[in-house]
């Protein structure tokens, strides 16, 4: 599996259940990394999505420990086993926090838009940098939009991913 995210330089994610900052030119990016591929959420991730509905071009697996919850157009597993078992190898993990924390060990790649700034956040993702199963595998040139730097960095893990049976 993989994930992605955007974080900013103390690897915040969120505020408020909202990103920190949304960029086109990474929104962009997001749809095109992810389209095609089963991407794996939370409940409150999806609350944010225009409507509140899953994205289109991709089987949109939700881990939720809400009893009941169903969305029309998705899968909605109450247990992290019970995700692990229906997801594809080429899924990618697309928030929150909590998703992350929970299936980050299950991963060998993840795409971070590191936005060149700080934010009052409520919502973090774990520091790759300071991670030793993690190193940078590939950066980009720092770009920048409306007044917001930013660059793509991807992350490999040096220690196998944790096993799904």
């Amino acid at each position: 599996m993989k994930a992605i995210v955007a974080v900013d330089q103390a690897w915040a994610i969120g505020r408020e259940g909202r990103l920190l900052c949304p960029i086109s030119a990474d929104l962009k990016r997001f749809k095109e990394l992810t389209l095609g591929h089963p991407v794996i959420l939370g409940r409150k991730t999806l609350s944010t999505f225009p409507g509140g509905r899953p994205l289109p071009g991709r089987r949109n697996l939700i881990l939720s420990r809400s009893p009941g919850f169903r969305v029309e157009g998705a899968e909605v597993f109450a247990d992290q086993e019970t995700l692990l078992a229906a997801a594809p190898d080429d899924s990618v993990v697309i928030g929150g926090e909590s998703i992350y924390r929970a299936l980050l060990d299950f991963c060998d790649t993840v795409y971070v838009t590191k936005i060149l700034r700080t934010f009052p956040a409520d919502a973090w993702f774990p520091d790759l940098d300071a991670a030793p199963d993690w190193s940078v595998a590939g950066t980009e040139p720092p770009l920048e939009e409306k007044d917001v730097a930013f660059q793509y960095v991807t992350y490999a893990r040096t220690a196998p991913p944790r096993g799904r049976d």
